[in-house]
């Protein structure tokens, strides 16, 4: 109706470090965001039982934070939120009792709920399940390679080494899954195919969970979400959640990884290349493709359901920003133990500046320092050292190079133009800052590179809906 404002979109992001929210609005040129917000949820807590393996977050954090980001937006807008989207960490699970999940109390915005009978999230950086382990449980029928951090991987984990934890609990699902649960009142937790896969012992092809593999080794079923299509609605919301409509309409919690790739990918013909603390290259599979059965342990690329049946091809490396901020903080304490205090953002500055100046390096630097999930035994090297290229601007300008190199090795450029690629979308924290990166990458990928589009996870989550 004419002068009637126009329904509203919540996208929420719950990261591994923060909170986002993110409010569209309907424009000529389609959803614009019109708000944002983001907060530090300081989450991270000690675990109990897997000691310094373990990594879990505290959930009435996360929620805390989730709250502060909610009151922050305004108010009029919030009224007018139809619909809601919500992504995050894909791997990690978390435990209630489902009749006892969360209390709903009154705030200053409206009502809201506060966790009850929740564990701590167990993050997808979790180490408790070594490999060793991993090699004592049936192999999944996926199509995705089990890892430690795996909601299904950490359950086993529970049940071989703390079986009464699990008994006090009777729902399970990611971070997201469960906030969407609480808003909907959901007598069974609801999970997308993109979080599924990412648990492990999920069969992609028909949608279904390794039930039989799973009941033979004694792993407790029933923790098991229903799963359904990313993009279908969970529910509604049972209250005026900080004045959000009660009955607004909550989307199934989709991964962060693809709503972050959605937020950018326009065109099948576009690679996303990302750098920021680590680095991915990701490419559109064409419609119809199915993964294989099985998983190659050995491939450097992972097939994550995406939407509408599709996949991407991800080449997830570990190497990418941090292998830069390793290099810093290494000249930095050379720096300190020849009594010099240099700060690391001015190493930053003058290393840049030096590469800059270096048009090319015949160093060769293999800059794996963190390993690879596909080759964790193989580390980093430098070879190819000469005289004429020992200064900090040739070295800067080889690892730059590098770290472009390894991600190209993972998903080569043959296989961009097989695939039909036609350019390369380039974004993250690392790229953005780093003029010598960039200069690399449009070196070494045979395609026009346009940068700036922002990944969003939380904008990504408000599209799709």
């Amino acid at each position: 109706a004419a002068g009637r404002p126009s329904p509203c979109v919540l996208g929420i992001d719950l990261g591994t470090t923060s909170v986002k929210a993110a409010l569209l609005v309907g424009a000529e040129r389609g959803l614009v965001v019109a708000e944002s917000c983001s907060r530090e949820t300081q989450a991270h807590t000690s675990s109990l039982e897997a000691g310094p393996q373990g990594m879990e977050q505290n959930v009435q954090r996360i929620v805390r934070a989730l709250n502060e980001c909610l009151a922050a937006l305004p108010r009029q807008q919030l009224q007018r939120v139809s619909h809601i989207g919500i992504s995050g960490q894909m791997h990690g699970i978390v435990f209630w009792k489902k009749d006892k999940g969360c209390t709903w109390t009154e705030c200053g915005t409206g009502p809201t709920f506060e966790p009850e009978e929740v564990s701590h999230l167990i993050t997808w950086q979790d180490g408790r399940c070594s490999p060793t382990f991993l090699s004592s449980l049936p192999l999944p029928q996926a199509h995705i390679s089990l890892a430690t951090g795996f909601g299904c991987a950490t359950v086993y984990w529970y049940l071989k080494k703390s079986p009464d934890f699990l008994k006090s609990y009777d729902a399970a699902g990611t971070i997201h899954d469960y906030v969407v649960a609480m808003l909907c009142d959901l007598k069974k937790p609801l999970m997308s195919v993109q979080n599924a896969a990412s648990w492990g012992y999920f069969n992609s092809r028909n949608k279904s969970w390794n039930t039989d593999i799973l009941k033979k080794s004694g792993f407790p079923v029933h923790l098991l979400p229903e799963v359904g299509d990313p993009g279908n609605i969970a529910g509604r919301t049972i209250c005026a959640w900080h004045g959000i409509p009660k009955g607004a309409k909550v989307g199934i919690a989709l991964g962060d990884f693809q709503c972050s790739v959605y937020s950018c990918l326009t065109e099948r013909t576009d690679a996303v290349l990302n750098i920021s603390t680590s680095a991915q290259l990701t490419i559109s599979m064409p419609q119809g493709f199915q993964p294989p059965e099985t998983p190659d342990p050995s491939s450097a690329i992972t097939y994550f359901p995406y939407f509408n049946g599709d996949y991407l091809a991800v080449a997830a490396s570990l190497n990418g920003g941090n292998v830069l901020a390793t290099f810093v903080d290494m000249v930095a304490r050379w720096a300190e133990d020849l009594g010099l205090q240099v700060q690391e953002s001015a190493i930053y500055t003058k290393i840049i500046k030096a590469a800059l100046a270096q048009n090319d390096s015949k160093l060769s630097v293999h800059p794996t320092i963190f390993g690879e999930r596909h080759i964790p035994e193989q580390l980093a090297s430098v070879t190819n050292i000469a005289v004429s290229d020992l200064s900090l601007g040739h070295v800067t300008r080889a690892l730059c190079r590098g770290i472009v190199e390894n991600l190209c090795s993972m998903l080569p450029v043959q296989r961009l133009m097989e695939t039909g690629v036609r350019r390369i979308l380039g974004s993250g924290s690392a790229l953005a800052r780093n003029e010598v990166l960039r200069q690399e990458v449009e070196r070494i990928f045979p395609f026009p590179v346009i940068y700036g589009k922002d990944v969003d996870a939380a904008v990504g989550a408000a599209m799709v809906m």
